[in-house]
């Protein structure tokens, strides 16, 4: 059996999949995922503008949504490119290193994501439990060393990671089962022992999930406490009401996350395309639905969005009524 590395003169190439059985409905499949694409896209860009733009949406509240619908951005460009081609160009070489490079950012955004929901998690906590010392406590300066410690550690986690796909030798069998790459799909096709990789990334993922999830979980166990020790009914729904939006992004995020990982790793018995769509409806869904979640939820950037639609379509209407309209002899 051939065995190919990174030392070998030709660069090692590897071949992303489509939809394992319906290779010649790709066309059409590729339609919503190009949708969902768009709307991702468009979403958090909109999001994103509108909190830059407004004046009253910078709080602190609305600048992790910021990093959240960055990551969210870039989450979905990650894999826009190679999934999008092989759909539609039938484009499914990707060489070792370009694979490697979207796996660490792929990876380390969604890292990335989890931090942010952590983040939204402890903003929610110190804005109704303490809501006196909102504002000393989560300064400008405390966001942006939040902001950086995720990436720190984003970085901490991913960099071992790669430095240990790199020293894997390969078969001459580079099949990839998805339309990126992904870190377990990748190392499953090493032909040398891939244990410590199967072990390190599991350690990345628990460092996550097993950080932030009972972080979060604290942290709403605090809120409910908070929340049920004030008197009026109508005041104990209006601090509800402030967390749906990010317990519904928490749950679109890790329910379909730790979803794929036992699938991926224990679900040998289930259809190939059963992964493939899994893992692709898993990295579309946070990105789609944020932006409808916080633009249905919550007050001001639903305001804020309708205002700027507003002042866009009177510009839009000032400017053909200039143009239509005759000059003044």
């Amino acid at each position: 059996m051939l065995v190919l590395n990174n030392t070998n003169a030709q660069p090692l190439t590897f071949f992303l999949t489509g939809i394992p059985g319906l290779r010649a409905a790709l066309v059409w499949i590729s339609i919503p995922f190009c949708l969902l694409y768009m709307i991702a896209l468009s979403g958090n860009s909109m999001i994103l503008f509108v909190i830059l733009r407004e004046q009253s949406l910078h709080e602190p509240m609305y600048y992790f949504l910021s990093i959240l619908s960055t990551t969210d951005l870039t989450l979905s460009l990650c894999t826009l490119s190679t999934t999008l081609g092989v759909f539609w160009f039938e484009a499914r070489e990707i060489t070792l290193n370009a694979c490697i490079a979207q796996m660490f950012f792929l990876h380390g955004f969604m890292f990335m994501e989890s931090g942010v929901l952590l983040a939204l998690a402890f903003d929610r906590f110190v804005a109704i439990c303490d809501p006196v010392r909102y504002s000393t406590i989560l300064t400008n300066t405390r966001i942006a060393q939040i902001g950086g410690g995720m990436l720190i550690r984003n970085f901490a986690v991913m960099l071992p990671v790669v430095l240990l796909v790199k020293r894997l030798s390969f078969c001459s069998f580079t099949v990839l089962s998805l339309s990126y790459c992904y870190h377990v799909d990748l190392i499953q096709l090493s032909c040398t022992d891939n244990r410590i990789n199967s072990i390190i990334g599991l350690i990345a993922l628990f460092s996550m999930t097993g950080f932030d999830c009972p972080c979060i979980l604290l942290s709403y166990v605090l809120i409910i406490r908070s929340v049920l020790s004030i008197a009026s009914s109508e005041g104990q729904q209006k601090a509800f009401n402030t967390c749906i939006s990010h317990v519904s992004a928490v749950a679109i995020f890790y329910i379909p996350l730790i979803s794929l990982s036992l699938v991926h790793r224990y679900g040998h018995s289930a259809p190939p395309f059963v992964h493939t769509i899994m893992a692709n409806v898993f990295l579309l869904i946070p990105p789609v639905l944020n932006p409808i979640i916080y633009s249905v939820k919550t007050k001001q950037i639903r305001k804020a969005i309708v205002k700027v639609l507003i002042q866009k379509w009177l510009q839009i209407f000032l400017v053909r009524k200039s143009l239509l309209t005759p000059p003044e002899l």
